[in-house]
Protein backbone atom coordinates (compact mmCIF):
# COMPACT_ATOMS: atom_id res chain seq x y z
CA UNK A 1 0.00 0.00 0.00
CA UNK A 2 1.50 3.39 -0.86
CA UNK A 3 1.89 6.01 1.88
CA UNK A 4 0.49 9.22 1.57
CA UNK A 5 3.45 10.91 1.10
CA UNK A 6 4.41 8.21 -2.01
CA UNK A 7 1.08 9.44 -3.12
CA UNK A 8 1.14 13.10 -3.00
CA UNK A 9 4.80 12.79 -4.60
CA UNK A 10 3.26 10.53 -7.47
CA UNK A 11 0.53 13.58 -8.03
CA UNK A 12 3.20 16.06 -8.51
CA UNK A 13 5.13 14.13 -11.03
CA UNK A 14 1.97 14.10 -12.52
CA UNK A 15 0.92 17.55 -12.28
CA UNK A 16 4.35 18.27 -13.38
CA UNK A 17 4.08 16.14 -16.72
CA UNK A 18 0.64 17.76 -17.60
CA UNK A 19 2.97 20.99 -17.85
CA UNK A 20 4.70 20.16 -20.27
CA UNK A 21 3.14 20.61 -23.76
CA UNK A 22 2.80 17.71 -26.42
CA UNK A 23 4.85 19.11 -28.44
CA UNK A 24 8.24 19.18 -26.49
CA UNK A 25 8.20 22.85 -24.93
CA UNK A 26 6.89 23.07 -21.50
CA UNK A 27 4.02 25.10 -20.42
CA UNK A 28 3.78 28.12 -18.20
CA UNK A 29 1.13 26.40 -14.89
CA UNK A 30 -1.16 28.79 -13.09
CA UNK A 31 0.17 28.54 -9.55
CA UNK A 32 -3.37 29.21 -8.29
CA UNK A 33 -5.80 26.52 -10.68
CA UNK A 34 -2.78 24.12 -11.66
CA UNK A 35 -3.70 24.49 -14.98
CA UNK A 36 -1.54 24.47 -18.25
CA UNK A 37 -1.11 27.97 -19.67
CA UNK A 38 0.41 26.44 -22.59
CA UNK A 39 -0.19 25.04 -26.14
CA UNK A 40 -2.42 22.35 -27.08
CA UNK A 41 -1.50 19.27 -28.54
CA UNK A 42 -1.06 19.37 -32.28
CA UNK A 43 -2.40 16.18 -33.10
CA UNK A 44 -6.01 15.68 -34.64
CA UNK A 45 -8.59 17.04 -32.17
CA UNK A 46 -10.70 14.19 -31.05
CA UNK A 47 -14.00 13.94 -29.19
CA UNK A 48 -14.18 12.23 -25.91
CA UNK A 49 -17.43 11.59 -23.28
CA UNK A 50 -17.03 10.35 -20.18
CA UNK A 51 -20.26 8.82 -18.06
CA UNK A 52 -20.52 8.46 -14.70
CA UNK A 53 -22.62 6.77 -11.82
CA UNK A 54 -22.27 9.85 -9.93
CA UNK A 55 -25.51 11.25 -7.95
CA UNK A 56 -25.99 15.15 -7.31
CA UNK A 57 -23.94 16.82 -5.37
CA UNK A 58 -20.40 14.44 -4.77
CA UNK A 59 -17.86 16.44 -4.96
CA UNK A 60 -15.59 13.13 -5.72
CA UNK A 61 -16.90 13.31 -9.13
CA UNK A 62 -15.75 17.36 -9.30
CA UNK A 63 -11.99 16.26 -8.93
CA UNK A 64 -12.31 13.42 -11.54
CA UNK A 65 -13.49 15.83 -13.73
CA UNK A 66 -10.55 18.41 -12.93
CA UNK A 67 -8.39 15.71 -13.77
CA UNK A 68 -10.14 14.81 -16.98
CA UNK A 69 -10.46 18.84 -17.95
CA UNK A 70 -6.82 19.21 -17.72
CA UNK A 71 -5.81 15.89 -19.91
CA UNK A 72 -8.15 16.92 -22.24
CA UNK A 73 -6.66 20.33 -22.54
CA UNK A 74 -3.31 19.36 -23.10
CA UNK A 75 -4.31 16.54 -25.80
CA UNK A 76 -6.26 18.70 -28.18
CA UNK A 77 -9.58 17.01 -26.69
CA UNK A 78 -13.46 18.37 -26.82
CA UNK A 79 -14.20 16.29 -23.32
CA UNK A 80 -17.97 15.60 -23.00
CA UNK A 81 -19.30 15.02 -19.12
CA UNK A 82 -22.57 13.02 -18.10
CA UNK A 83 -23.93 11.04 -14.96
CA UNK A 84 -26.67 9.52 -13.59
CA UNK A 85 -27.03 7.35 -10.27
CA UNK A 86 -29.74 5.23 -12.16
CA UNK A 87 -28.10 1.90 -13.41
CA UNK A 88 -30.29 2.42 -17.00
CA UNK A 89 -30.05 6.45 -17.50
CA UNK A 90 -26.26 5.83 -17.01
CA UNK A 91 -26.41 3.65 -20.24
CA UNK A 92 -28.44 5.24 -21.81
CA UNK A 93 -25.80 8.27 -21.82
CA UNK A 94 -23.25 6.01 -22.98
CA UNK A 95 -25.69 4.84 -25.83
CA UNK A 96 -25.79 9.04 -26.72
CA UNK A 97 -21.84 9.24 -26.56
CA UNK A 98 -22.36 6.39 -29.43
CA UNK A 99 -24.51 7.71 -31.73
CA UNK A 100 -22.22 11.19 -31.07
CA UNK A 101 -19.42 8.94 -32.63
CA UNK A 102 -16.98 9.97 -30.10
CA UNK A 103 -13.26 9.27 -30.70
CA UNK A 104 -13.28 7.33 -27.02
CA UNK A 105 -15.29 6.58 -23.94
CA UNK A 106 -14.68 6.62 -20.17
CA UNK A 107 -16.67 5.03 -17.47
CA UNK A 108 -17.54 3.88 -14.50
CA UNK A 109 -19.21 0.31 -13.81
CA UNK A 110 -20.31 0.70 -10.51
CA UNK A 111 -23.76 -1.70 -11.87
CA UNK A 112 -21.56 -3.93 -14.54
CA UNK A 113 -24.55 -5.74 -15.31
CA UNK A 114 -26.70 -2.61 -16.78
CA UNK A 115 -23.29 -1.67 -19.01
CA UNK A 116 -22.39 -4.75 -20.56
CA UNK A 117 -24.83 -4.21 -23.32
CA UNK A 118 -23.99 -0.69 -24.38
CA UNK A 119 -20.21 -1.31 -23.80
CA UNK A 120 -20.93 -4.39 -26.63
CA UNK A 121 -22.22 -1.82 -29.06
CA UNK A 122 -19.20 0.62 -28.14
CA UNK A 123 -16.90 -1.82 -29.40
CA UNK A 124 -18.66 -2.66 -32.36
CA UNK A 125 -18.59 0.82 -33.41
CA UNK A 126 -15.26 0.85 -32.81
CA UNK A 127 -15.13 3.25 -29.89
CA UNK A 128 -12.41 2.71 -27.08
CA UNK A 129 -13.17 2.51 -23.88
CA UNK A 130 -11.49 3.08 -20.40
CA UNK A 131 -13.23 1.97 -16.91
CA UNK A 132 -12.49 4.49 -13.92
CA UNK A 133 -13.05 3.99 -10.48
CA UNK A 134 -15.62 1.01 -9.89
CA UNK A 135 -15.74 -2.78 -11.59
CA UNK A 136 -12.33 -2.90 -12.17
CA UNK A 137 -12.56 -6.89 -12.74
CA UNK A 138 -15.32 -6.10 -15.21
CA UNK A 139 -13.71 -4.00 -17.29
CA UNK A 140 -11.15 -6.15 -19.23
CA UNK A 141 -14.14 -8.77 -19.86
CA UNK A 142 -16.15 -5.73 -21.11
CA UNK A 143 -13.65 -4.61 -23.80
CA UNK A 144 -11.86 -1.72 -22.00
CA UNK A 145 -8.28 -1.01 -22.73
CA UNK A 146 -7.55 -0.41 -19.35
CA UNK A 147 -9.39 0.44 -15.62
CA UNK A 148 -7.82 3.56 -13.22
CA UNK A 149 -8.55 3.29 -9.84
CA UNK A 150 -8.10 1.47 -6.38
CA UNK A 151 -8.48 -1.89 -6.00
CA UNK A 152 -11.21 -1.33 -3.58
CA UNK A 153 -10.73 -5.17 -1.53
CA UNK A 154 -7.32 -4.01 -0.79
CA UNK A 155 -8.94 -0.21 0.25
CA UNK A 156 -11.06 -1.95 2.85
CA UNK A 157 -8.38 -4.32 3.73
CA UNK A 158 -6.42 -0.87 4.82
CA UNK A 159 -9.22 0.22 6.72
CA UNK A 160 -9.55 -2.78 8.78
CA UNK A 161 -5.75 -3.19 9.66
CA UNK A 162 -6.01 0.76 10.29
CA UNK A 163 -9.14 0.40 12.48
CA UNK A 164 -7.48 -2.84 14.32
CA UNK A 165 -4.07 -0.73 14.93
CA UNK A 166 -6.28 1.26 16.84
CA UNK A 167 -7.84 -1.07 19.22
CA UNK A 168 -11.37 -0.38 17.77
CA UNK A 169 -14.11 -2.34 18.24
CA UNK A 170 -16.89 -2.57 16.55
CA UNK A 171 -17.82 -0.74 13.21
CA UNK A 172 -20.40 0.79 11.01
CA UNK A 173 -19.99 0.77 7.80
CA UNK A 174 -22.19 3.19 5.66
CA UNK A 175 -23.10 2.35 2.20
CA UNK A 176 -24.35 5.03 0.24
CA UNK A 177 -25.74 3.57 -2.90
CA UNK A 178 -27.18 0.24 -2.77
CA UNK A 179 -26.31 -1.93 -5.59
CA UNK A 180 -23.01 -0.20 -6.27
CA UNK A 181 -19.92 -3.42 -6.54
CA UNK A 182 -17.41 -1.32 -5.75
CA UNK A 183 -19.16 0.02 -2.05
CA UNK A 184 -20.02 -3.16 -1.12
CA UNK A 185 -16.22 -4.35 -1.59
CA UNK A 186 -15.11 -1.86 0.22
CA UNK A 187 -16.83 -2.72 3.21
CA UNK A 188 -16.46 -6.83 2.89
CA UNK A 189 -12.77 -5.72 2.56
CA UNK A 190 -13.16 -4.23 6.19
CA UNK A 191 -14.64 -7.58 7.54
CA UNK A 192 -12.05 -9.18 6.43
CA UNK A 193 -9.07 -7.44 8.43
CA UNK A 194 -10.44 -6.09 11.19
CA UNK A 195 -10.45 -8.22 14.28
CA UNK A 196 -13.68 -6.35 15.79
CA UNK A 197 -17.04 -6.69 14.30
CA UNK A 198 -18.39 -4.57 11.54
CA UNK A 199 -21.85 -3.89 10.39
CA UNK A 200 -23.49 -2.50 7.47
CA UNK A 201 -25.66 0.34 7.15
CA UNK A 202 -27.01 0.98 3.82
CA UNK A 203 -28.29 5.52 3.74
CA UNK A 204 -29.87 7.55 0.83
CA UNK A 205 -26.69 8.82 -0.35
CA UNK A 206 -28.06 11.90 -2.18
CA UNK A 207 -30.35 13.26 0.37
CA UNK A 208 -27.98 14.55 3.49
CA UNK A 209 -30.49 14.87 6.25
CA UNK A 210 -31.89 11.50 5.73
CA UNK A 211 -28.94 9.79 5.89
CA UNK A 212 -27.49 11.51 8.67
CA UNK A 213 -30.58 10.78 10.84
CA UNK A 214 -30.28 6.97 9.94
CA UNK A 215 -26.68 7.03 11.32
CA UNK A 216 -27.55 9.06 14.69
CA UNK A 217 -30.40 6.49 15.10
CA UNK A 218 -28.18 3.74 14.70
CA UNK A 219 -25.70 5.09 16.87
CA UNK A 220 -28.49 6.15 19.37
CA UNK A 221 -29.36 2.19 19.41
CA UNK A 222 -25.95 0.48 20.22
CA UNK A 223 -23.78 2.67 22.05
CA UNK A 224 -20.53 0.12 21.79
CA UNK A 225 -19.97 1.54 17.70
CA UNK A 226 -16.49 2.97 18.36
CA UNK A 227 -15.78 3.49 14.63
CA UNK A 228 -18.23 4.45 11.58
CA UNK A 229 -16.30 4.02 7.91
CA UNK A 230 -18.38 6.50 5.46
CA UNK A 231 -17.41 5.34 1.91
CA UNK A 232 -17.54 8.87 0.46
CA UNK A 233 -15.86 12.28 1.42
CA UNK A 234 -19.63 14.03 1.64
CA UNK A 235 -20.92 11.29 3.82
CA UNK A 236 -18.09 12.15 5.97
CA UNK A 237 -19.45 15.84 7.06
CA UNK A 238 -22.76 14.11 7.34
CA UNK A 239 -21.39 11.26 10.09
CA UNK A 240 -19.33 13.84 12.22
CA UNK A 241 -22.75 16.22 12.75
CA UNK A 242 -24.85 12.71 13.47
CA UNK A 243 -21.73 11.72 15.85
CA UNK A 244 -22.17 14.81 17.72
CA UNK A 245 -26.85 14.47 17.59
CA UNK A 246 -26.01 11.36 19.10
CA UNK A 247 -23.74 12.23 21.96
CA UNK A 248 -21.52 9.53 20.37
CA UNK A 249 -17.62 8.89 20.82
CA UNK A 250 -16.98 6.56 17.71
CA UNK A 251 -14.35 7.76 15.71
CA UNK A 252 -15.68 9.17 11.94
CA UNK A 253 -13.20 7.31 9.21
CA UNK A 254 -13.79 7.51 5.82
CA UNK A 255 -12.84 6.75 2.24
CA UNK A 256 -11.88 9.38 -0.32
CA UNK A 257 -10.86 13.12 0.04
CA UNK A 258 -12.10 16.89 -0.31
CA UNK A 259 -11.49 19.81 0.71
CA UNK A 260 -14.14 19.77 3.36
CA UNK A 261 -12.25 16.04 4.69
CA UNK A 262 -8.84 17.71 4.53
CA UNK A 263 -10.36 20.24 7.02
CA UNK A 264 -11.74 17.83 8.96
CA UNK A 265 -8.61 15.99 9.17
CA UNK A 266 -6.93 18.77 10.93
CA UNK A 267 -9.76 19.56 13.18
CA UNK A 268 -9.57 15.88 14.52
CA UNK A 269 -13.31 15.26 13.53
CA UNK A 270 -11.73 12.83 11.40
CA UNK A 271 -9.11 10.00 12.06
CA UNK A 272 -8.05 9.14 8.71
CA UNK A 273 -9.33 9.07 5.45
CA UNK A 274 -8.10 6.53 2.37
CA UNK A 275 -7.24 8.33 -0.72
CA UNK A 276 -7.41 6.72 -4.68
CA UNK A 277 -6.22 9.97 -6.11
CA UNK A 278 -9.80 10.73 -8.24
CA UNK A 279 -8.03 13.91 -10.05
CA UNK A 280 -5.52 11.35 -11.36
CA UNK A 281 -8.20 8.78 -12.48
CA UNK A 282 -9.46 11.51 -14.22
CA UNK A 283 -6.60 12.67 -16.03
CA UNK A 284 -4.81 9.00 -17.06
CA UNK A 285 -8.12 8.32 -18.19
CA UNK A 286 -8.21 11.07 -20.90
CA UNK A 287 -4.43 10.47 -21.58
CA UNK A 288 -4.84 7.30 -22.49
CA UNK A 289 -7.75 7.83 -24.95
CA UNK A 290 -5.35 10.33 -26.86
CA UNK A 291 -2.16 8.20 -26.46
CA UNK A 292 -4.17 5.21 -27.92
CA UNK A 293 -5.78 7.08 -30.70
CA UNK A 294 -2.48 9.10 -31.58
CA UNK A 295 0.16 5.91 -30.85
CA UNK A 296 -1.23 2.72 -30.08
CA UNK A 297 -0.51 2.80 -26.41
CA UNK A 298 -1.79 1.17 -23.50
CA UNK A 299 -1.34 1.85 -20.31
CA UNK A 300 -0.51 -1.19 -17.86
CA UNK A 301 -0.22 -3.36 -21.15
CA UNK A 302 -4.39 -3.90 -20.04
CA UNK A 303 -4.05 -4.73 -16.46
CA UNK A 304 -5.58 -2.36 -13.97
CA UNK A 305 -3.84 0.81 -13.22
CA UNK A 306 -4.02 1.50 -9.22
CA UNK A 307 -4.46 5.09 -7.73
CA UNK A 308 -4.84 4.14 -4.41
CA UNK A 309 -4.99 3.35 -1.63
CA UNK A 310 -3.28 5.64 0.61
CA UNK A 311 -4.27 6.36 4.43
CA UNK A 312 -4.19 9.83 5.18
CA UNK A 313 -4.12 11.35 8.41
CA UNK A 314 -3.94 14.74 10.02
CA UNK A 315 -0.19 14.77 9.71
CA UNK A 316 -0.48 14.45 6.02
CA UNK A 317 -2.86 17.37 5.88
CA UNK A 318 -0.05 20.08 5.38
CA UNK A 319 1.05 18.57 2.20
CA UNK A 320 -1.80 18.22 0.74
CA UNK A 321 -3.94 21.23 1.43
CA UNK A 322 -2.95 23.23 -1.32
CA UNK A 323 -3.70 20.49 -3.62
CA UNK A 324 -7.33 20.78 -2.22
CA UNK A 325 -7.32 24.28 -2.38
CA UNK A 326 -6.95 23.28 -6.07
CA UNK A 327 -9.03 20.90 -6.87
CA UNK A 328 -7.02 18.37 -7.63
CA UNK A 329 -6.74 16.45 -4.63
Amino acid sequence: MRTARTAAAMIAVIALAAGCSSSGGKDSEDKESGTSGGKAASTPRLKIAMVTHSGAGDTFWDIVQSGAKQAAAKDNVEFLYSNSAEAKEQADLVQTAIDKKVDGIVVTLAKPEAMKDVLAKAARAGIPVVTINSGAEFSQKYGALVHFGQDESVAGEAIGEQLTKEGRKKALCVIHEQGNVSLEQRCAGVKKTFEGTVENLNVEGTNAPASQSSIEAKLQATKDIDAVVTLGAPLAAVAVKAKADAGSKAEIDTFDLNAEVVRRLKAKEVGFAVDQQPYLQGYEAIDELWLYKTNGNVLGGGKPVLTGPAIVTGEDVPALEKYTARGTR
